[in-house]
């Protein structure tokens, strides 16, 4: 379950990208959602931007690619899993299931006829899941122990999620600014990357040739690990 709801959350910082994957995950109200993130993103680089920082017209990739923002969302879903019980998690997991879903089978869920069998097959695993882990024993209470702590662990794999899709962005040619609020030079939205010479376009040959299959390998071997296969 870690695993899918990481994978999920892997795509909610692209919230503040109005054409997204995310904005298309649940209709009207996902790609609503994504224009007011968009604007408030964007009004966060206007007033906190530093004479180093470049002018743009828009909010992608800013306030929702930080570290910040990751621990508060992180944060923000653990405390709802908290307070809200068995529906919040209900809710928190089908969120994340019909994102996992579409951001892993993007081609075969665009369109709005594959919407609701994508929001009923995750509504389905995330009714099936959640009363799996609720049985003694099987997780409801990994990591947190104590009495009331139920699903405190959900905001660390969407913490997670949101690091690694940083970490992804900071591959690419125009880098991330993970480490926002703190400034780095005359830059407080410094975009964190490796050498340029590093780096390559997002959707390219080198992501798609490359990267996607050695990480799928990587995947692999670290399933058969956790399963004690190898």
């Amino acid at each position: 379950m870690g695993a899918l709801i990481c994978a999920g959350a892997a795509l909610a910082p692209d919230l503040d990208h109005p054409a997204a994957t995310i904005s298309h995950a649940f209709g009207p109200l996902s790609h609503w959602l994504c224009e007011i993130v968009h604007t408030l993103s964007y009004a966060a680089y206007k007033g906190t931007r530093k004479k180093g920082d470049p002018r743009r017209s828009g909010g992608h990739r800013t306030l929702t690619h930080t570290w910040l923002w990751a621990v508060l969302i992180g944060g923000g879903t653990s405390a709802l899993a908290l307070v809200g019980g068995r529906w919040a998690v209900l809710a928190i997991l089908f969120v994340h299931m019909v994102l996992a879903i579409e951001g892993l089978l993007w081609r075969a869920a665009r369109g709005s006829s594959s919407d609701i069998l994508v929001w009923l097959l995750a509504a389905t695993s995330a009714w099936i899941l959640a009363g799996i882990l609720d049985e003694p024993g099987n997780g409801s209470d990994w990591l947190f122990t104590q009495p009331g702590q139920e699903y405190l662990w959900l905001g660390l794999p969407i913490v997670l999620g949101a690091l690694v899709h940083d970490i992804g962005d900071a591959l690419t040619v125009s880098g991330c600014p993970i480490l926002w609020p703190i400034p780095v030079g005359r830059k407080r939205w410094y975009p964190v990357g490796p050498p340029k010479v590093m780096r390559f376009r997002a959707g390219s040959w080198v992501e798609l040739k490359v990267l996607m299959p050695a990480f799928m390998l990587l995947g692999g071997v670290g399933c058969a690990a956790a399963l004690n296969v190898i």
